[in-house]
């Protein structure tokens, strides 16, 4: 019998394929993988114990920062902890609501396009990721215009939202996503038949539904292992209960599957969108919770009262009662939860983060092993890890 020896590899931390600084180290027999050990803690930014220190609005654009591809995501997670916590859940307005949902749909698109691009461009194709940016170009104006900032939003707020749509705004969503479906099906052309797209992700990077359940796998990653589950269908928040639209699920277990999850999945955003911009209608946009709520901005500039009501809130913050709650909401990549305990205080005692790309990455090894060296860049792509969101 021949005698073999392995050897040992890193891949990244300043590797382009690794989306971030992830460190691989890498045990190859030839050029198969016998073992991936994922290296983490090179970004690493302590949002959790900066949280201790900070009122529960100070927090809020911490979490922008985590997964930056998905802010509005993050954002609305903590939000609706915090009103969990403070017991104002079923306060927050109509309009408010709709808004969330359509912006949270909007960014789910946003994402999947950075995904599809990337993972488009690791393995060689290059015209998709042109085609991706110059969409999520048009989400971010979309971004710019609501909130000021094309990345980072900021844009929700406990028990609402910081501002109104601006005119216009609805129609130039509306025009956005009647023209998306048809860039979609662009993409789909210049990929799904490619004969080279497919060798690469069919049948590569497989994990079964067993695998990923004891994982932990969430998001379009678990639902590509055949496994129906979604948090805005089965754990719903902010309305989702109240709109008609399908949860994509494929029993390929492989690259490929997670490929077709993600993409009919941005149809399925698309719906959501529609059918929310047909659901908006004027109305508050805050919660009616003065010592709780910050002052519309035109009373903050313009009035002695909301100026000192906008002080107050921002240097003392408010008190919830003393517990523990939990809120996931399904973010792009899986399940991204908050767990805040209060002790009574402004200030969060503990924030802990459930972060999906964090517990996806857990998978890596398991899809990688006994493939080849260059399937390794296939699975981190089909994972679409955000290295912010794990070494939060």
């Amino acid at each position: 019998m021949a005698n073999t020896e392995t050897m040992t590899i890193n891949m990244g931390p300043q590797h382009p394929s690794t989306h971030g600084v992830l460190r691989l180290i890498l045990e190859l027999d030839g050029e198969t993988v016998v073992k991936a050990v994922p290296h983490i803690g090179f970004l690493h930014r302590g949002i959790e114990k900066l949280s201790e220190h900070r009122t529960y609005h100070q927090v809020l654009p911490l979490t922008d920062r985590l997964d930056y591809l998905a802010p509005m995501h993050n954002n609305l997670g903590y939000v609706l902890a915090v009103e969990k916590l403070l017991g104002i859940t079923d306060q927050i307005p109509e309009r408010a609501n709709v808004v969330r949902v359509i912006m949270a749909e909007l960014t789910r698109i946003k994402s999947h396009l950075v995904w599809l691009a990337c993972h488009a461009l690791d393995i060689g194709a290059m015209t998709v990721f042109i085609y991706c940016f110059r969409e999520r170009e048009h989400i971010m104006d979309i971004y710019e215009k609501l909130s000021g900032a094309r990345m980072t939003s900021n844009y929700f707020r406990v028990g609402g939202l910081s501002a109104d749509l601006p005119d216009g705004l609805e129609q130039e969503i509306r025009d956005f996503i009647d023209s998306m479906p048809g860039h979609i099906a662009t993409y789909e052309g210049l990929l799904t038949g490619n004969r080279i797209w497919q060798k690469r992700i069919q049948g590569v990077g497989t994990i079964s539904a067993e695998d990923a359940i004891d994982l932990g796998v969430t998001g379009p990653s678990l639902r590509g292992s055949g496994v129906d589950w979604d948090l805005r269908r089965d754990n719903p928040y902010s309305g989702y209960e109240d709109y008609d639209f399908n949860v994509i699920v494929d029993e390929g277990c492989d690259t490929w599957a997670r490929y077709h999850v993600r993409l009919k999945e941005m149809y399925e955003s698309c719906k959501i969108i529609l059918q929310g911009l047909d659901k908006l209608k004027p109305g508050p946009i805050l919660a009616d919770c003065p010592k709780i709520c910050l002052p519309p901005k035109k009373d903050v500039v313009n009035t002695i009262e909301g100026l000192i009501h906008h002080f107050k809130i921002i240097s003392e913050g408010f008190k919830p009662e003393v517990g523990e709650i939990y809120q996931g909401v399904e973010n792009p990549k899986g399940e991204v939860g908050f767990y805040l305990v209060s002790d009574g205080s402004p200030r969060p005692y503990r924030m802990k983060i459930r972060p999906a790309s964090f517990i996806n990455l857990q998978a890596l090894p398991k899809m990688c092993e006994g493939s080849l060296i260059a399937d390794v860049v296939a699975v981190i792509g089909t994972l679409d890890i955000v290295l912010g969101e794990i070494d939060r």
